[in-house]
């Protein structure tokens, strides 16, 4: 390592460590998640961590839509999805007129924290539960310089040096291939975090996990305490190796569903379609990618394309004025309020209230492998997230917007 000397990614400026630098974002986790668990004596390392007071332990913000694909990239980049271009997991794509997944690396628009610490000589690994995040999480990374390693739990049998910059995984960490849909999957990544700290010790290393458990599991039930537990016993081993370890989340979580337990969902496709007409609307939601058996592509956020004709205004005001939405604005408005960028965001954006999702058309989301009532994310009531540190950052100035973004920044410039 070489300590002293600056990094610079996205007009920011990091230090380089002689401490290893470990990020984790833990999908999901909303605050009182870490809270219970250690009130139920689930978490000891971190209470204490945070009893001890020689920590950090703040609430930071997330970027809304309060969605995995924006918020990683922003963590990972130091900056918000304006500047990255990552906005959701799913867009319509104007210049091709097709819906499309945002995961491939062209959609990608900032440079990496990682590219530019290997840039600058340094070893980074990225370790991700889900492989929909390798290629954006890896963007930049030149594998044959032997400095960088980024792979997925999900696709770990298939990593290769070329690809991924480390080969037989599986037996490196030593467990076998989880499943997509279990919290194996993230105690891979924590398992492979130790490892590396272990052996190769990278400068700065990133582990992102997957939220299935907490969109099945409130904070008090078992499923989500005996995942907290087995959190807690890994980063007490990246503690004891001797990580500056910054605990954060891409978004919080919530019920979304009615007292008998079905979801709770305004169908904004089929809203926009009985006042302009069948298919005249065009409604997008973020939330959608690969993995919906836990939340059915239900989310709180939303952006919707308006027929020819149809003022933005009045579509705003009608919106504003329905029983659960708590933001209706246009695109241009919500996107300089949101620090998102326009060309990616329609001509209204809705944000729902706590305890409502937000769907397309009733008829087109299949909720039949919802096995639990809905508890899902993505406005700006899971935008508060757990901001922790095993360091005291006492430099960081008293009037500063702390956001999940500013991990990596605070963890190299004011760790003590």
């Amino acid at each position: 390592m070489s300590a002293g000397k600056l990094v610079q990614a996205n007009g920011r400026l990091y230090k380089r460590s002689e401490r290893p630098i470990v990020v984790v974002c833990v999908d999901g986790s909303e605050p009182d998640y870490m809270e219970v668990a250690m009130k139920a004596g689930r978490m000891p390392w971190l209470k204490k961590l945070i009893d001890s007071g020689v920590n950090t332990n703040r609430i930071a913000e997330s970027v809304v839509p309060s969605f995995t694909n924006p918020n990683n990239l922003s963590i990972v980049s130091g900056c918000p999805p304006r500047y990255h271009g990552i906005c959701g997991n799913y867009f319509y794509n104007q210049e091709t007129g097709e819906e499309e997944l945002m995961n491939a690396p062209t959609y990608y628009r900032a440079k990496t924290i990682f590219s530019s610490y290997q840039d600058a000589g340094a070893k980074v690994a990225v370790v991700t539960a889900k492989d929909k995040l390798r290629l954006l999480l890896g963007h930049g990374l030149d594998y044959s310089k032997g400095n960088a390693i980024c792979f997925s739990a999900e696709k770990s049998d298939a990593a290769t040096i070329a690809d991924n910059g480390i080969e037989n995984v599986n037996e490196f960490v030593g467990k076998p291939v989880p499943s997509v849909y279990s919290s194996d999957l993230s105690e891979f990544v924590f398992a492979a975090g130790v490892k590396l700290l272990e052996t190769v010790r990278p400068e700065i290393m990133y582990l992102s996990t997957t939220d299935f458990i907490q969109h099945k599991y409130a904070p008090d039930e078992e499923g989500a305490l005996a995942f907290y537990e087995m959190m807690d016993g890994y980063w007490a081993q990246l503690d004891a190796l001797g990580a500056v370890l910054t605990l954060t989340a891409d978004h919080g979580m919530n019920p979304k569903h009615a007292a008998d337990g079905k979801p709770n969902v305004l169908y904004l496709q089929d809203l926009l379609d009985e006042w302009y007409g069948k298919d005249q609307a065009r409604v997008i939601l973020p939330i959608t990618d690969p993995y919906v058996v836990h939340h059915g592509a239900l989310g709180s956020f939303a952006t919707a394309y308006l027929p020819k004709g149809v003022s933005t205004d009045e579509a705003v005001k009608r919106l504003s004025a329905v029983d659960g939405v708590e933001l209706a604005i246009s695109g241009p408005a919500g996107c300089a309020m949101l620090e998102l960028p326009e060309d990616r965001m329609g001509d209204i954006i809705v944000i729902s209230e706590r305890h409502l999702a937000i769907g397309t058309s009733e008829s087109r989301h299949d909720l039949s492998a919802l096995d639990r009532p809905l508890r899902t994310h993505g406005g700006l009531t899971e935008q508060k997230v757990p901001f922790i540190s095993n360091r005291p950052m006492p430099g960081i100035p008293s009037d500063m917007r702390l956001r999940n973004f500013d991990a990596f920044y605070c963890s190299v410039n004011y760790a003590e």
